[in-house]
């Protein structure tokens, strides 16, 4: 797609929670289509497309320390940046069966994680001639909620409100200074995380892959997300993609126990 990718070619991204799953996938898309990009994640990206990358260690749940290395790796301006960390937790789980340090880390990694990264990269966004691009990878969990994921819906429901606030504080007489999209599956996604909380010999042909993501995040990031500032696009196992508020993704909620 040349038409597309000849504008990102030597932009600049960066990618909190990339070395794997859904974040993985949008990296190693920009990368094709020739920006310099950054990840940031708790561990280095590896396998094919690993070396196009530039990665850098960030651990959410140390504060202090992420907003440095945020404010760092942001310095100068940023064609799109991209929130994919996430903390699902162990297991689905019924509130009194979850500790405080799970919820904790599901709080530091999944919404405050979410505010350091944009506390840090609006700026940076915001230094181009055009309008930038923050993509926040969401969750179908956002609009249906569901028992055994209580934490995982109340910080992912939480990020998509900041970001939806974020992006009218963007608008600004009409003019977007950076355009903030959300995106998320339409069903459950075969990655790292999901396969450790799956139990041997378990059949993922049913399963999205993270790289149904990559035209749509290639086509964000080259048009800035122009025609959808504000939205959460749900993206299917062909690769098409619907604004939620057409379609809501269907529930990924099961019983858990009993």
């Amino acid at each position: 797609m040349p038409a597309i990718t000849e504008h990102l070619e030597g932009q600049r991204g960066l990618v909190v929670g990339g070395s794997t799953g859904i974040g993985r996938a949008i990296a190693d898309a920009w990368a094709r289509a020739g920006m310099d990009v950054l990840v940031l994640s708790r561990s280095a990206p590896r396998g094919p497309g690993a070396d196009a990358l530039s990665w850098a260690p960030l651990d959410l749940t140390d504060a202090a320390a992420a907003g440095e290395q945020l404010a760092t790796a942001a310095a100068g301006p940023l064609r799109a940046a991209c929130f994919s960390a996430v903390h699902y937790g162990d297991r689905r789980a019924l509130i009194e069966d979850v500790t405080q340090d799970e919820w904790r880390r599901q709080v530091d990694v999944n919404l405050h994680g979410l505010w350091l990264t944009l506390a840090a990269t609006l700026p940076a966004l915001r230094g181009g001639p055009r309008p930038g691009l923050f993509l926040g990878v969401s969750s179908e969990v956002v609009f249906n909620a569901g028992p055994g994921r209580s934490g995982y819906a109340a910080t992912k429901a939480a990020g998509a409100a900041l970001l939806n606030s974020v992006a009218q504080e963007e608008d600004v007489d009409g003019a977007d200074r950076v355009r903030i999209v959300q995106v998320l599956p339409a069903g459950m996604v075969d990655t790292p995380g999901i396969r450790r909380r799956r139990p041997d010999g378990f059949d993922y042909d049913g399963y999205m892959r993270p790289d149904h993501f990559g035209a749509l995040a290639t086509e964000l990031a080259a048009t800035a997300g122009e025609g959808h500032h504000g939205e959460s696009l749900v993206v299917d196992g062909a690769g098409a993609w619907w604004p939620a508020n057409r379609r809501v993704p269907v529930s990924q909620s099961r019983k858990v126990g009993g």
